[in-house]
């Protein structure tokens, strides 16, 4: 048995784009825009979890009223 020789494949055919360097600025710029999208979205989840607390809360006080 003989190993099969692995043939690259066309750069057309794997549908990637081509590789762009990047700048250090463009790298910087792209991980303020990544972290700002993480911070609104723990944003968005600790508007969640305090509405819950609320929720939460007021039964309790239903509770301790009767």
């Amino acid at each position: 048995m003989t190993p099969q020789k692995l043939v690259p494949a066309p750069e057309q055919s794997t549908g990637r784009k081509p590789w762009i360097k990047k700048t250090p600025v463009e790298i910087v710029l792209e991980q303020i825009g990544k972290q700002e999208e993480k911070v609104a979205e723990m944003r968005e989840e600790l508007a969640h979890e305090e509405r819950e607390l609320a929720k939460l809360q007021q039964a309790r006080k239903v509770l301790e009223a009767v």
